[in-house]
């Protein structure tokens, strides 16, 4: 069984920083391409970033040159380093893998 457990949300001011770190059980961590969604407040859940097993990311536009994913494999360990964030950036934020999402994690920017 999957799991996802993500953690690093809360609130910071526009400009400011946050990690995000999902933790991932059951799976062959190393061999899975793992993704970054958010959802906010009545929109689509949409992508944000993924990560292959071979480490290639992919970033939707509205982050491109503000976030980064990475990936530990020996912590089976997903992370979005969230930089610059603005008020738009403000949703629930989702690991997924393999059909399997997190709980999410808040993520507030707000002066």
């Amino acid at each position: 069984q999957v799991q996802l457990v993500e953690s690093g949300g809360g609130l910071v001011q526009p400009g400011g920083s946050l990690r995000l770190s999902c933790a991932a059980s059951g799976i062959l961590f190393r061999f899975n391409p793992m993704g970054w969604y958010r959802q906010a407040p009545g929109k689509q859940r949409e992508l944000v970033a993924t990560i292959s097993s071979t480490g290639t990311v992919d970033y939707t536009d509205a982050v491109k040159g503000r976030f980064t994913i990475s990936r530990d494999n020996a912590k089976n360990t997903v992370y979005l380093q969230m930089d610059n964030l603005k008020p738009e950036d403000t949703a629930v934020y989702y690991c997924y893998t393999l059909r399997s999402w997190g709980q999410g994690t808040q993520v507030t920017v707000s002066s």
